[in-house]
């Protein structure tokens, strides 16, 4: 195997040794920042109205930046971002425009066209598309549509407007390749669409990010860029000199990163050359730039005229030419020979890398799609920055927050401090990290870097992200939210995709486990009686009522999803005790409490009336201060999801671990009650003995499966939905302390306004909760095999093993990306643009739901971080 090969695994091996920090530089700069939680400082929590998108190109942020096709260090000390001008808008395109979620009828939506075509792990090869109008941005048009639009109607998008009609457009293309970890060269290809020749700004910028204008202690040195034709060179007392060089000769406009406090609020401001000066000085041809060029924000102003279908290339290098202090002369850079073969070779090995990974049994298509998912996981990594306490206090050079701000959202997380790189779901409408979102993320990410997994996983357990009451932060709009209890099962997964040698990430991952499972069962079993509650558990509106609310009535919400999420929980931290027990025997001693634990919860569920024998499924239950029950019989993914709390223990296991032995023995001599959750034996493939430990036992598995697998519930071509079919014709409906509270089968956006309406859980597909199927199937196949033949579709007549449907689930969800025999992808819907254009239809997006019909992308458009398991999917099925 040539060096070129195996170029990115080093790469990989030396950022993990502390060798070379090729992690150091990425594509870590938000694509919003602007109506965020840390940005707001409002009474009443109103981030959307208190830092709008007017404001975002004038005002500046206080923990993070944004920018288009971004890149910054670490620590976000500097930015490098695109800027554009179509010469008709009234503002530079700076960022990514949507409207925000009190403007849409679906929630918060983007509603600009962008993509991530590729990026290696350590970002030494990255790529980024852009389709920008060459007509006038309809930013008055789309806010004012999408406003007066219902929950009924379908979103109106920036394609609706006819902006791109006659191709009049630019296809805008970023190319990144590291020279070494901190020299990166850059190549922006601008190609005119349309039929006449077209002019086009671009404006390559570098700013640093405000650190020094809040009034802290020691932080209030201010770094510095200069500008010549061509070139930019900041100093920064910490990173050291930066230069930016392009080719040719474009003009270098400097202005500060500095609130412009006169335009918003009629204050005079600390600069004379505030934030948006490049904008008004290009836009507007205002005197707003530093004649002496100078500041903290700088832009190469190319000035380009594009033939009709033509392009044009800028080439640029960013580059750290000297640590500090940075006194020397900024040298010149190599934009020639060496850009040139720094770009094809960094392009070679990622071909290279990917060539590696994927398996020769994927499609071309199959292949592009799991290059595609990846690229959009690589690009979805942000600095995330937030000091709790700081913003709730305010700073020492502000006006003090209200006191609803002080002591509303997340008031009671004040040890949190976040400064760190983390994978976010989607990098415009979800630019916040969520908890089991990262888990799923971390699954694929391991597939190219373990080493940046199991950090992430690791990460949320840190004393200063997890509560010191046990409990793993939630989101950025409401810390204290409840997702599901995922971390534990997602670290399995990357131990054993990395190989599973580090016993010491798992065991740092365990000792933090147990101070969360311990929140559980005190915070969320509050009857005591191995049954759970949680709240929305992520899936939003699945219910006929807010579950994370106050109940309509009297009462407590056991809930289904909850109890199988604590039952899996239970079963992972004892497959942890099992594997960590082979090194270190105290763990056997856990291995015990786990293996007890799930027992107790695995039966409540049964005793507590979760599951309903007639109609074979899981269900909510409301229980009333009388004593009385009311099922809340909604078929939905609530009641599939207990099929994930599976483990086997196999005779090998057993014989190494006679403590563990012994009280399985003792459990089922002596409470022969659970022998249904721990009793099934079966030979394993090996001849081995094998003791099944499932929530859904033999005898409930057929039984489940036939509603699961049904066409009129479940299953639809691409996936399985999140609530049955069947309630289209049947809606459930509960009256509860006079109210009437319905669910009925939504396949598509949500009619409700449940957690702001933005996310479905009524109907359509969604890609984890597949995944999690998908892997309990693949689990309860291990201990079945081949004898096990389910009907497949239900009532069909075909019979198949549980690992043929596995994988032809898996397949099914693949197909939401691939061309079909039309050439069209289900993704894009009804869309002719995407399904037929050639310079859009192989341009892929990741949506964060699906119809649940049709198979239609929904929902956050731009790589929601868990789309990206359909890359695990094509590895696991194409192996």
């Amino acid at each position: 195997m040539d060096d070129r090969q195996d170029a990115e695994r080093n790469r990989l091996a030396q950022a993990d040794a502390g060798e070379q920090p090729w992690r150091a530089w990425g594509p870590y700069l938000a694509e919003r920042a602007w109506g965020t939680v840390r940005e707001d400082y409002s009474e009443h929590g109103t981030a959307w109205d208190y830092f709008p998108h007017d404001h975002a190109r004038s005002r500046t942020y206080r923990w993070n930046e944004d920018g288009m096709a971004g890149v910054c260090d670490e620590w976000q000390t500097f930015c490098f971002g695109l800027a554009l001008w179509n010469g008709e808008d009234p503002i530079l395109k700076e960022r990514m425009f949507g409207v925000g979620g009190d403007g849409g009828n679906h929630g918060e939506d983007a509603k600009d066209y962008w993509w991530y075509l590729d990026s290696t792990p350590t970002h030494s090869w990255m790529r980024w598309r852009y389709h920008y109008p060459q007509a006038a941005f309809p930013y008055d048009e789309l806010v004012a549509v999408n406003g007066a639009r219902g929950r009924d109607e379908p979103e109106y998008e920036l394609v609706d407007t006819g902006v791109f009609d006659d191709d009049r457009y630019w296809a805008v293309s970023v190319d990144y390749a590291k020279a070494s970890p901190t020299d990166l060269c850059v190549s922006i290809t601008v190609a005119n669409r349309g039929p006449e020749q077209a002019r086009l700004h671009v404006l390559p910028t570098l700013w640093f990010r405000n650190t020094w204008s809040w009034g802290l202690p020691g932080r209030d040195q201010v770094p510095k860029l200069v500008g010549t034709p061509g070139r930019l060179v900041g100093e920064h007392w910490v990173l050291g000199q930066l230069v930016l060089e392009g080719d040719g000769e474009p003009a270098a406009l400097l202005c500060d990163n500095e609130t412009n406090t006169e335009r918003l609020w009629g204050l005079p401001g600390r600069s004379r050359y505030p934030k948006d000066g490049i904008n008004d000085h290009v836009v507007n041809g205002a005197d707003t730039v530093n004649p002496a060029g100078e500041g903290t924000k700088g832009s190469l102003h190319y000035v380009l005229d594009v033939p009709a279908r033509d392009e044009v290339r800028i080439r640029l290098r960013l580059t750290l030419t000297s640590p500090p202090p940075s006194e020397a002369p900024a040298p010149a850079l190599d934009l020639g020979a060496d850009f040139d073969r720094t770009m094809a070779t960094r392009r070679a090995e990622a071909d290279d890398f990917f060539g590696r990974l994927i398996p020769d049994g994927a499609s071309r298509d199959e292949a592009e799609v799991a290059r595609q998912a990846i690229a959009g996981l690589m690009w979805g990594k942000q600095f995330y920055h937030f000091d709790v306490q700081q913003w709730l206090t305010g700073d020492p050079a502000a006006v003090p927050p209200p006191d609803g701000h002080r002591y509303g959202r997340n008031s009671s997380w004040r040890h949190m401090n976040s400064f760190d790189v983390i994978s976010m779901p989607d990098a415009w409408e979800y630019p916040w990290y969520a908890a089991w979102d990262l888990a799923f993320h971390c699954v694929s990410i391991a597939r190219v870097d373990p080493g940046f997994a199991k950090s992430q996983l690791l990460l949320l357990l840190r004393e200063w992200y997890l509560h010191p009451n046990g409990q793993i932060p939630a989101y950025e709009w409401a810390f204290g939210d409840v997702n599901p209890p995922v971390h534990a099962w997602a670290a399995l997964k990357v131990f054993e995709i990395d190989g599973g040698r580090d016993f010491d990430f798992l065991a740092r991952m365990m000792h933090k486990l147990l101070l969360n499972f311990t929140w559980w069962v005190n915070r969320k079993d509050i009857g005591g009686n191995n049954v759970f509650e949680g709240g929305f558990l992520g899936l939003d509106n699945v219910g006929p009522f807010d579950r994370s609310a106050a109940l309509p009535v009297a009462g407590v919400l056991e809930q289904s999803d909850g109890t199988g999420w604590m039952a899996m929980y239970a079963l992972n931290l004892l497959d942890m005790a099992l594997i960590l027990a082979v090194h270190d025997p105290t763990y056997s001693d856990i291995a015990t409490k786990f293996f007890e634990h799930f027992a107790y919860i695995a039966a409540a569920a049964y005793d507590q009336g979760l599951w309903d024998d007639e109609d074979c499924f899981f269900y909510d239950v409301l229980r009333l201060p009388d004593g009385s029950n009311v099922p809340l019989k909604v078929r939905s993914v609530v009641g599939l999801l207990p099929l994930a709390a599976i483990t086997r223990l196999t005779t090998v296991t057993l014989n190494r671990l006679p403590e563990l032995t012994a009280r399985l023995r003792w459990f089922l001599a002596n409470k022969p009650e659970y022998a249904g959750v721990i009793g099934a034996r079966r030979l394993g493939g090996d001849g081995r003995q094998q003791r099944l430990l499932s929530m859904v036992g033999p005898d409930q598995v057929v039984r489940l499966l036939a509603r699961m697998l049904d066409e009129e519930e479940f299953l639809s071509p691409y996936g399985l939905r999140t609530l049955s079919r069947r309630h289209l014709e049947e809606p459930f409906t509960v009256e509860l302390g006079g109210q009437e509270f319905t669910v009925g089968y939504e396949p598509a956006e949500s009619t409700s306004g449940l957690f702001g309406g933005n996310s479905n859980w009524r109907g359509p597909i969604w890609m984890p909760t597949n995944f999690m199927l998908i892997s309990a199937l693949r689990d309860h196949a291990g201990f079945f095999g081949d004898d096990l033949l389910i009907e497949y579709p239900t009532r069909s007549g075909s019979k198949h093993t549980l690992t043929e449907i596995a994988d032809d689930l898996s397949a099914r969800l693949i197909s939401l990306f691939l061309p079909d025999e039309w050439g069209r992808r289900p993704i894009y819907g009804i869309s002719e643009l995407f399904q037929t254009h050639p310079d859009w239809k192989d341009l892929i997006a990741f949506p964060e739901y699906f119809h649940g019909d049709n198979g239609a992308g929904l929902g956050a458009w731009h790589q929601t971080g868990w789309t990206a398991l359909v890359a695990d999917l094509i590895l696991t099925l194409r192996r």
